[in-house]
């Protein structure tokens, strides 16, 4: 299990505190963001598109006036830029052996928890 977050978020502070029992690697998603192939990978077992990667209400993403521009982008192409900049992934993303959680769904960690 590993638990991809920014530490000053306090979402991912929640959803930390769900499954700390479980003794979770974790992963600054900024000072080790994840890499294009990772993303890709995250974004096929997710099965939703590229969107809920992104984190939407970030500045990055604002300033970088990408509302419009990912709708017409393709899957290498999200990658490459959600791999070059930690902020613009949305967060947190938790990684099981064959799931993938983006952002925090208080129902979403309680359904994984019991099957852990």
């Amino acid at each position: 299990m590993e638990f991809i977050y920014y530490p000053n978020c306090s979402t991912c502070k929640k959803a930390l505190k769900k499954i700390k029992d479980f003794d979770p690697k974790l992963r600054d998603i900024v000072k080790e963001t994840p890499s294009k192939e990772e993303l890709k990978t995250y974004i096929n077992t997710y099965n939703k598109g590229i969107k809920p990667f992104f984190n939407t209400s970030g500045q990055v993403y604002r300033q970088m006036n990408l509302k419009d521009k990912i709708k017409d982008m393709t899957i290498d192409e999200a990658c490459d830029l959600l791999s070059s900049n930690g902020m613009l992934v949305k967060r947190p993303i938790l990684v099981l052996d064959n799931e993938v959680l983006v952002g925090y769904k208080e129902r979403e960690y309680d359904e994984i928890i019991k099957k852990l």
